[in-house]
């Protein structure tokens, strides 16, 4: 807490113990819009893989990063929004 950047915590829960490891191999910098307010991380493309929405408050849009696959984010792809948004929610409105 403290430096101006955000942070993403990480949090491994399982009710069964086993060993595992976890390797960060190094720091890896996406680009987003201007004042980034608040992010989820979902599988919006129905891929099975978790992609990255992030509200860019100063640039009137939201954000969507897809996961390539490989560990890795596409660059994001933006979406017009009014003023300011400051969240972004996910959920299935469908049902598909």
């Amino acid at each position: 807490m403290g430096d101006t950047l955000r942070s993403i915590q990480l949090s491994v829960a399982k009710e069964k113990s086993a060993q595992c490891s976890i390797i960060f191999t190094g720091q890896t910098t996406y680009s987003t819009g201007f004042n980034p307010k608040s992010l989820n991380i979902v599988d919006v493309n129905g891929d099975g893989k978790p992609d990255i929405i992030v509200a860019n408050s100063a640039s009137n849009n939201v954000g969507v990063l897809l996961n390539t696959g490989n560990g890795m984010f596409a660059a994001q792809t933006t979406y017009s929004t009014g003023m300011s948004p400051d969240s972004v929610v996910a959920a299935d409105v469908n049902g598909d």
